[in-house]
């Protein structure tokens, strides 16, 4: 039995790249791979639509369309779609507190500066970052002290009991967050540590903040906190709300880091002894960057957990944003506005958490260097 040798079919003329098929790309495609790609999951997306629609078309004519925006009073209000009126006429209340509103050019001084500081930081490419983020840190805290509060330089004395609204809101927030991020590292590391007494107190200290209710946790820096300290010594209810805000948001961010820094192979901190480093260089130099660099889904999801977490400072009588809206729903003359309040105050926290959770995506694109899947 003979075999026949046919010549190979070979040519050394590239083949032009040809475009992907129609069918395969675009839009439709994206339909039909994730939407219909069989009858199942073709009645799935049909009944989805059909219930996205019965949701945001009654919503849309509510809140949009046969809604009331301009007014200063109940009356004003005589459609069947929401009232925004109750939001415009209190807008300022729901912004400063108790604020004197004489003085509210001070609070919209310091939001002005805070915006610009936080968008230079922000934005990319900008110069002397560093300077800028120093500024932020060591800086802006005096002088946006110095302009709310007042006594010196000729400004008028506003007490913190005049504080409210999402002024406060936004106060306890960035005190929180700035004071618990580093105070959390320390603690992530001490747990960590090989010398006993640290390591032991760093445990307990976690754990017993960590077992304890956030409300219980403000309760309880309200009242027994004074005991603690001399007579003389009077801490005002912010700074003791601020406090205990600040112990228990690092006990979670403790660990929070203490799984960022296991995640770090023991070889780079082998390499920093090899270099010579010592302890504080080598975690500040070589493990808590990179460290730092996989915890940062995990920092911000407690960030935006502790901004939520501040409307749980009515339990000690501050009036936050959450609080001042239901105060204003108690007001005689514009009982029944409840939804406009309360999606007012759901969309104010929307904004600021979601802008914190794309800038933190923004931040592992732009620090990825090959951890992630591709």
């Amino acid at each position: 039995m003979s075999i026949e040798k046919t010549p190979s079919r070979v040519t050394e003329k590239m083949i032009d790249a040809r475009s992907a098929p129609s069918d395969s790309i675009g839009t439709i495609a994206w339909l039909r791979t994730n939407l219909f790609a069989g009858p199942i999951n073709t009645l799935f997306t049909l009944f989805a639509c059909y219930l996205i629609y019965l949701l945001i078309v009654p919503s849309l004519q509510w809140a949009l369309i046969d809604a009331n925006w301009s007014g200063t009073t109940r009356a004003d209000c005589t459609g069947e779609g929401a009232c925004w009126v109750f939001i415009s006429a209190r807008l300022d209340q729901f912004i400063y507190g108790f604020y004197p509103e004489e003085l509210t050019w001070r609070v919209d001084i310091v939001f002005a500066i805070f915006a610009a500081l936080v968008a230079w930081l922000a934005i990319p490419n900008m110069p002397v970052k560093g300077l800028v983020a120093i500024a932020t840190l060591a800086v802006f805290p005096f002088i946006a002290f110095f302009l709310l509060h007042g006594g010196s330089f000729g400004l008028e004395v506003v007490g913190t009991h005049e504080w409210g609204g999402l002024m406060l809101t936004l106060v306890l927030a960035v005190v929180g967050i700035v004071a618990a991020l580093p105070m959390g590292i320390l603690l992530a590391m001490g747990r960590r540590s090989d010398m006993p007494i640290v390591k032991s107190i760093c445990v307990v200290f976690i754990e017993f903040w960590r077992g304890v209710p956030l409300i219980t946790v403000l309760f309880m820096a309200s009242v027994m906190l004074p005991l603690f300290v001399p007579g003389e010594v009077n801490l005002d209810k912010l700074v003791r709300a601020l406090i205990g805000i600040t112990l228990f948001q690092s006990a979670y961010m403790a660990e929070v880091v203490r799984g960022g820094l296991q995640a770090i192979p023991n070889g780079q901190t082998e390499a920093g002894v090899a270099l010579g480093l010592g302890y504080w260089r080598n975690m500040g130099l070589i493990v808590l960057p990179q460290a730092l660099k996989l915890m940062i889904p995990g920092i911000v999801n407690t960030f935006i957990a502790l901004f939520k977490d501040t409307s749980l400072v009515l339990i000690i009588g501050l009036f936050d944003l959450l609080a001042i809206v239901q105060a204003g729903l108690a007001d005689p003359k514009w009982l029944g506005y409840s939804i406009e309040g309360y999606a007012f105050v759901a969309l104010i926290f929307w904004v600021f958490c979601f802008s914190m959770s794309r800038y933190s995506q923004y931040l592992e694109r732009l620090l990825h260097t090959g951890h992630k899947k591709r």
